[in-house]
């Protein structure tokens, strides 16, 4: 095999990490496949995970142990926080607001370079949960989801409010919407979760709670773990949530529907 320079071998690994979040690569694997030793790839990742701060792109974890190697880690920095900053003065715009008071925010959640983003902050938040796989209820939270599991390397459950005859036998229960009061319906394929595994709930938004309760309830059917919740936007009333303990990136202050007036900031543990 040609030898290969180490500014390609860095291009190479750093595109195969970025590529792959939170999957564990070893050093014999890139040993391997440039021919080289291990003391030089070892070499390479403490090059690249300094090229990865100074330029706020993420970090490399070293995992020790049998099954250890190095991973990439998406991480905070300043960067997004003016990201997050930037998505709220959009979402502010007088033209956004619904009849109803409602925000319009389909153009955002489907942008997948804004998505990417919104999952690899949530992921940040949650990788000490370990994770078994990221839930959310059909159907904007979805690509939310797929972003945020694609940074903690697991997969995505969708639960819907109708089951569906093509994927077998489902679990279903009932539970009240925080914000209209009334009883909502929403099931899961059986196979979907196993009996002790850890769920990670996602969604778009957040109101009362009652939509992340319901995904709680449903796992605990299934007797699986909850490693935590994480949304986009929550709204600042009612500020009492069915969930407790829950990330959001941005908080929805304010909607005047007659002084046509959105105030969306971002959330305060982004601030400090």
């Amino acid at each position: 095999m040609e030898k290969v320079r180490r500014n390609e071998r860095i291009g190479i690994m750093v595109s195969i990490l970025c590529n792959h979040p939170n999957r564990i690569f070893t050093l014999n694997h890139f040993s391997e496949k440039f021919n080289t030793a291990k003391s030089t790839i070892s070499e390479d990742i403490v090059i690249m995970r300094k090229l990865l701060n100074r330029f706020e792109l993420g970090d490399i974890e070293t995992v020790v142990g049998a099954a250890g190697g190095v991973r990439f880690i998406p991480a905070l920095f300043k960067k997004n926080t003016i990201f997050i900053e930037d998505i709220c003065n959009k979402l502010s715009e007088a033209d956004r607001i619904l009849p109803g008071g409602f925000l319009y925010m389909t153009d955002i959640l489907f942008m997948p370079d804004v998505v990417q983003q919104f999952g690899e902050m949530l992921a940040t938040q949650f990788y000490h949960t370990q994770p078994d796989f990221v839930i959310t209820v059909e159907t904007k939270g979805i690509p939310i989801a797929l972003m945020t599991a694609r940074a903690l390397n697991c997969p995505v459950v969708v639960a819907r409010r109708e089951s569906k005859v093509t994927e077998g036998s489902t679990v279903s229960i009932n539970y009240v919407s925080a914000s209209s009061k009334r009883i909502q319906t929403m099931s899961l394929v059986k196979r979907s979760v196993q009996k002790g595994q850890r769920g990670l709930i996602v969604d778009d938004f957040m109101k009362g709670g009652g939509t992340a309760k319901g995904l709680m309830e449903l796992l605990h059917e299934f007797e699986a773990e909850i490693a935590g919740v994480g949304v986009i936007i929550s709204t600042a009333d009612p500020k009492q949530k069915l969930v407790e303990d829950y990330k959001s990136l941005m908080l929805l202050k304010e909607v005047d529907e007659t002084q046509r007036r959105i105030l969306v900031e971002p959330s305060s543990w982004l601030k400090s």
